[in-house]
């Protein structure tokens, strides 16, 4: 199940199962669950730790320092959760001080190849990150949500449920839940429709989350205004409340 040419650190806590291919280096303080698949070459440095059946590709760096000047070797940690996929030549970074101290990915993503997330940053489930998609730091990406191939997220960007961005999207501002974005710098496309139906949500549902897409970008209501439209709204259909709660956490403000 390990590879002879793998260096295991003798602190690090494997399950009995876990695979370990060649030339792969697990440092101390890493814990990896059952079922876990590492690939040849692949570097996973501690505090970090990992679910179960996970596949991580070949070429991975893992729980490498955070690329902050401010870090000044604090044991910061990143997380992983149980059966995500993790494609050839992924960075992932631990947390800093300054933040939660801890990136974390939850269960059941999907990542593509030559991707990176940065320090604290905070990935949800069932997402998808497309090859040489980009976290900087502090960037917080919610469950289901899609980014197409070479988009790029500025740092403390938020990405809400159920988004999908177009391929080389440049995001600086934080994108609200259902919305299709964009360009550079990324504007709103319409509802994810597509994504929305293969999720199973109900024509009626659709048709309501149109109405709020309207009121939010087609109504020339300031963002104030369309908060309280969107809050008559929701009794009729309770997702507008994930849309609510996030225009009401939004620091950076809402590409527009």
């Amino acid at each position: 199940m390990i590879h002879p040419t793998a260096i295991i650190d003798p602190k690090a806590e494997l399950a009995a199962d876990v695979e370990v291919g060649a030339y792969s280096v697990i440092g101390a303080d890493v814990r990896i669950g059952s079922g876990t698949r590492i690939g040849s070459h692949v570097v996973i440095q501690g505090p970090t730790t990992i679910g179960r059946d996970n596949h991580i590709f070949h070429f991975c760096s893992l729980g490498e320092a955070p690329q902050d000047k401010k870090y000044k070797g604090e044991p910061t940690t990143l997380e992983i959760g149980d059966r995500n996929t993790i494609r050839e030549y992924c960075t992932f970074n631990r947390g800093t001080v300054q933040d939660a101290g801890v990136t974390r990915i939850g269960n059941d993503n999907w990542v593509m190849a030559y991707v990176h997330i940065a320090h604290d940053c905070q990935i949800g489930n069932n997402t998808i990150l497309a090859n040489n998609s980009s976290l900087a730091g502090h960037v917080i990406m919610h469950d289901h949500a899609i980014l197409g191939g070479f988009t790029l997220v500025h740092q403390f960007c938020k990405i809400g449920a159920h988004v999908i961005t177009a391929v080389g999207s440049v995001i600086f501002k934080d994108v609200p839940p259902y919305v299709t974005a964009s360009g550079y710098d990324a504007q709103p496309h319409g509802l994810n429709s597509e994504g929305l139906k293969r999720r199973g949500f109900s024509a009626d549902t659709m048709l309501q989350l149109k109405r709020a897409y309207k009121t939010l970008y087609k109504s020339s209501l300031t963002l104030e205004e369309a908060k309280q439209k969107l809050a008559e709204q929701q009794p009729a259909c309770p997702e507008i409340g994930i849309l609510l709660d996030f225009l009401n956490t939004t620091t950076r403000g809402i590409i527009r």
